[in-house]
């Protein structure tokens, strides 16, 4: 898997933010690997944002939020550069001012790649990144994804894909590789890349007569649009640091039981990425990797209070999925605890030891993990108070496997139909091509994009790197 640290930088960058239509939390850490690659944004007025002349809020029914995770691989510049301005360069596209936002998004992606190509700056530049992407209005969810992050939808406690894993082996990602000249060795481009859609890796896109969509490696992202219902909760959107650890469900059921305790967003955010990280690194990269999770929480006409209650008051009666409630009890008290005396949540589990039955949660109280505060360098924007990661954590494991209907959620509208239940990934809905005006908005926090509110441990000195 590469070089790792020889302890783990577990200080992590959150932020939080809301309006009248999203409340969203986000952190992000290094954990064992040698540099944090990752970047993400969430800008709740986007219209705003991307206007050089109008600094005035958008009317809220029209308002339009934009939330992105990029997970870098060779370098963390292009992942930076997308982190700063995918969101930019999709509200300037033609298909954005007719209100045409699939278009939108696939035209913005591609536009990231020309845009790091023009600049002298990225003449040489080898890295790339996968982008999820959510843009969310008052109605309606468009996700678009290039590469292994993910968009899962909670839907009463069970989860939905909004987006589907761009890997090597998928057939019809093989196909257009093949026809390209490329080929797939070990689950990898050329031996190479473990993903087979990225901004950036233009080493993989050196056919000029091919078009950008045909290219060994793509941009060109796949689009989902969901029309939201008042049982939509909340999106998550994670690069694999997390996927590979849970499964889409058990995130869900994770978040729910946070949100029923009534936690910060970015507090569970930062208690699943504690729950997914490796107790040491050599578990084949499995909880090793850098982590980035967003929650966007729905509010679908309610308060932070009423949305936080309604969710509550559904787990308190059962009303779709949640992880136990033993999950919920507070830990080891530390001076991060949430104020008021509300409940930490830890779990559902870490990496993949599952137990077989699908049904059950394996709750097995394993060994503390009591990781010492380290120095690291996190690449993200965020300044506020210091987060002092918790002490002797138990680790807990994780609900088993996907919900076997999750696949019939989802409809295909790409050559690629069937991915899904074969691959075992999430794959696209159909889509709606033509967009409601009613919109709805969040703010952004990306390497280089402000939030709102955010908290930052010190970066410092990072620990010695051991291959690995």
């Amino acid at each position: 898997m590469g070089q790792t640290l020889s302890e783990p930088v577990v200080e992590k960058t959150s932020a939080e933010g809301q309006d009248e239509c999203c409340i969203y939390g986000v952190s992000a850490m290094q954990g064992w690997r040698i540099s944090m690659e990752d970047a993400h944004a969430a800008v709740l007025d986007l219209q705003a944002k991307s206007s050089e002349q109008n600094d005035n809020p958008t009317d809220p029914d029209k308002r339009l939020a934009f939330f992105g995770v990029y997970d870098g691989h060779g370098g963390d510049k292009v992942a930076l550069f997308a982190g700063e301005n995918v969101h930019k360069i999709v509200a300037k596209q033609d298909a954005f001012a007719k209100g045409d936002i699939e278009q939108a998004l696939k035209d913005g992606f591609l536009a990231t790649d020309r845009a790091i190509l023009e600049d002298p700056k990225y003449e040489e530049e080898v890295s790339g990144c996968t982008a999820a992407v959510s843009v969310i209005s008052k109605h309606k969810i468009w996700v678009a994804n290039a590469g292994d992050s993910r968009s899962v939808l909670g839907v009463k406690g069970r989860a939905k894909p909004l987006s589907f894993d761009h890997k090597p082996q998928n057939e019809g990602e093989k196909a257009r590789i093949s026809a390209a000249g490329g080929f797939v060795d070990f689950g990898r481009v050329n031996g190479n890349l473990a993903l087979s859609r990225a901004i950036g890796d233009f080493e993989f896109k050196k056919s000029p007569e091919l078009s950008p969509e045909q290219q060994i490696v793509t941009a060109y992202p796949d689009v989902t649009v969901h029309d939201l219902t008042d049982d939509d909760e909340f999106l998550v959107i994670a690069c694999d640091g997390i996927w590979d650890c849970q499964t889409s469900q058990a995130v869900v059921e994770f978040v729910r039981r946070g949100i029923a305790a009534k936690q910060d967003l970015h507090r569970i955010c930062e208690n699943m990425m504690d729950n997914c990280l490796a107790s040491n690194s050599e578990t084949g990269g499995v909880g090793c990797d850098n982590m980035t999770m967003i929650i966007i929480g729905l509010l679908n006409g309610r308060t932070k209070e009423e949305w936080y209650n309604q969710i509550a008051e559904r787990v308190a009666n059962g009303d779709g999925p949640c992880a136990p409630p033993e999950y919920g009890k507070p830990p080891i008290p530390t001076p991060t605890d949430l104020p008021g005396g509300a409940a930490e949540f830890r779990g559902p589990g870490i990496r993949n030891q599952f137990d077989e039955n699908p049904d059950e949660y394996d709750v097995e109280n394993d060994r503390s993990r009591g990781f010492s505060v380290r120095s690291g360098r996190i690449i993200l924007l965020g300044d506020g108070t210091e987060l002092v990661p918790e002490q002797n954590d138990d680790e807990l494991f994780d609900h088993t496997e996907e919900d076997r209907d999750l696949g019939n959620q989802v409809h295909h509208d790409s050559t690629d139909a069937g991915r899904s239940d074969r691959e075992g990934t999430p794959g696209p809905q159909s889509k709606d091509s033509t967009p409601k005006a009613d919109e709805s908005a969040t703010i952004s926090q990306s390497p280089s994009t402000t939030a709102e509110s955010s908290s930052t441990s010190a970066p410092g000195t990072p620990q010695k790197p051991t291959n690995v």
